[in-house]
């Protein structure tokens, strides 16, 4: 048996099964006339007829919501919890689906004391005639939040969290991949499960195709059907004039799910990703994963974390207040997770309708994530690639010098291709030279324009790098990325450690096991030339 040693040899041949799917979506849900302070006033006095707005108006509401929460579980003979501090419901709600054998159903009602956007009224006094008078501000408050743990026929395990105040918000969450695995379930494709995830699947593009049609008119519909069945804190009345609920977006996880075939080839493909990308997180390359130009005022940490839980370790990738988490899910698959926390990172809008931008968003920048580690860690070149590069070449009757690889120019020149800044948006005749004069130990100004166009004409002749269309610009070929990698790499890592290592400079006392082996075969020569009486 043979292990890979290759990133792109792993996704390329022990991929045995690979999907896309929205993975947990925490989604907000409201009523958008109620979220400013000026909606609320109109619904107190255009909609409920007080002449002067003041929220103790909706205080029986609330009474009356709460004694219907409690109704509800009385009769549906379900548990109601109170979720204690630091206690993670995961846990609590496991147990209950371990015994839950319906279809569809109450798992149990949560409580939970939390902090929550609440609306108030307080008195304020006119300067001019001291007569006090109610004032609507927004405020916070730790209230009773009620969490409906249900299991949905299409959609599996979710939950609603209401808050107990007015102007009553709530929470949905979902996950797409219990989405999923229901459908298998019904349309009787035979599928073996992961935790959070599907391991096999009889019918691949079956299951594709299910993980593609999870769209925001079902999750829409989702809410509607459970709303009508659980407590409502808004009467028909209220529905009626519009006080309808609405669904906008929290969180998403957009999630590239690749089943290895077997455990090794994770662990050994996991282990390369983080050792060649740990620079993954810098601005420059944040730009090449999300398709997003970056500068110093864009907002936010762009950095990469190796964070390892027990001996699994996993790659996150930040990104303002979004981030891309990589890591060996049950030592069976790889799985690629982008997470938007804030859909205005991308330009994009919170309401739900704009699933279908923020699902391409996503599922686009894991699939950039892959591609950058392939290129960065399979930067090897074919021995006809490499001797091409130590020749001179002509084309369309221009020379192009060779670009031998030990030749400290061209290494500092290669070194300072491969700096991701300059890939993402290309780079000018003016950003190279700075780079490359430091690489060099000269000041910027001691390379002058025409001595860095030279090197340009040499790059871009050889195919290193192409010009941006109707610009100054340039950018990296595919054959230049891994070009440059290759050279950097090999003369950083291998050659000059390896030549130091051997060298007669090298101290004797060094522990190198490279140094021991070519002082024990020098050693070998010296005494069969002894004995054949040759002078060494």
């Amino acid at each position: 048996m043979t292990l890979s040693q290759s990133v792109c040899e792993v996704l390329r041949a022990h991929v045995v099964l690979e999907s896309e799917c929205i993975d947990r979506m925490y989604l907000n849900v409201y009523v958008p006339q109620l979220q400013r302070v000026g909606g609320v006033v109109w619904y107190l006095r255009g909609h409920l007829g007080q002449r002067f707005a003041s929220t103790a108006t909706v205080a029986p509401k609330t009474v009356a919501f709460v004694a219907s929460i409690e109704k509800f579980v009385a009769e549906q003979g379900v548990d109601l919890v109170s979720f204690g501090r630091h206690q993670r419901k995961d846990d609590i709600t496991q147990q209950y689906l371990q015994r839950f054998d319906a279809d569809e159903g109450i798992l149990y009602v949560g409580r939970a004391q939390e902090k929550a956007r609440v609306v108030r009224t307080e008195r304020r006094r006119c300067a001019r005639t001291g007569m006090s008078y109610p004032w609507v501000v927004d405020g916070s408050a730790m209230v009773n939040h009620y969490y409906f743990y249900c299991v949905d026929d299409d959609f599996g395990p979710f939950f609603l969290k209401f808050c107990s105040y007015f102007p009553y918000n709530a929470k949905l969450c979902i996950n797409g991949n219990e989405y999923a695995k229901c459908q298998l379930r019904k349309r009787g494709i035979a599928f073996e499960a992961l935790d959070n995830g599907i391991l096999s699947c009889e019918d691949p593009k079956a299951l594709q195709r299910i993980c593609d049609g999870l769209d925001e008119r079902k999750i829409d519909r989702l809410l509607r059907k459970w709303l009508a069945r659980l407590p409502h804190p808004f009467d028909r009345r209220d529905r009626a004039a519009g006080f309808r609920y609405a669904l906008s977006i929290l969180q998403a996880e957009f999630a590239l799910t690749q089943v290895l075939d077997r455990p090794v080839t994770g662990r050994i493909f996991f282990e390369q990703v983080i050792r060649e990308n740990l620079d993954i997180g810098r601005p420059g390359q944040v730009q090449l994963i999300f398709d997003r130009r970056v500068n110093r005022r864009t907002p936010g940490r762009f950095r990469t974390r190796v964070i390892t839980e027990g001996v699994t370790p996993s790659l996150h990738v930040d990104y303002k207040r979004s981030r891309i988490k990589q890591y060996h899910k049950e030592g069976q698959a790889l799985r690629t997770e982008t997470t938007i926390n804030d859909t205005r990172d991308f330009g994009v809008g919170r309401l739900l309708r704009n699933l279908p931008e923020l699902r391409r968003i996503g599922f686009a920048a894991n699939r950039r994530m892959l591609e950058i580690e392939q290129i960065s860690h399979d930067c090897a070149l074919g021995e006809d690639a490499f001797q091409d590069l130590q020749r001179a070449r002509h084309v369309d009757g221009q020379r192009a010098p060779a670009l031998r690889f030990a030749d400290p120019k061209v290494q500092a020149l290669l070194h300072a291709l491969v700096m991701f800044i300059f890939v993402a948006r290309g780079f000018t005749n003016q950003d190279l030279r700075q780079a490359y004069a430091v690489l060099l130990g000269l000041r910027p100004g001691e390379i002058g324009p025409g001595r860095m166009s030279y090197e340009l004409r040499r790059l871009r002749l050889h195919g290193l790098i192409e010009r941006v269309p109707k610009t100054h610009r340039y950018r990296l070929t595919n054959l230049g990325l891994q070009t440059a990698l290759f050279y950097t790499r090999v003369y950083s890592r291998i050659l000059r450690p390896g030549l130091a290592l051997v060298s007669p400079q090298a101290p004797a006392e060094s522990p190198a096991s490279l140094q021991r082996s070519f002082r024990t075969a020098e050693k070998a020569v010296n005494t069969w030339c002894d004995q054949v009486k040759i002078a060494a």
